[in-house]
């Protein structure tokens, strides 16, 4: 039997722009899209520490984005 952690991962987001890893051998789930990159899960996460630079959900940034620009 094959350990899951040492299987293939891909890293998926979401339409928040949150990122997550997946199991590379099981369809990706509904609401979540591939980004193309994949490897180990160490490796996975290494690369969302690289390109998550903002945790917060893309609908707060552009919320907060907006009060901020009718403040000026």
């Amino acid at each position: 039997m094959v350990n899951r952690m040492d299987a293939g991962w891909v890293v998926v987001i979401n339409h928040e722009e949150q990122y997550s890893v997946y199991p590379a051998d099981l369809p990706v789930p509904a609401g979540w899209v591939a980004t193309g990159h994949s490897g180990t899960r160490d490796e996975c996460l290494d690369h969302i520490a690289l390109v998550w630079v903002d945790m917060r959900p893309r609908s707060v940034r552009e919320a907060l984005a907006k009060v901020a620009s009718h403040s000026e």
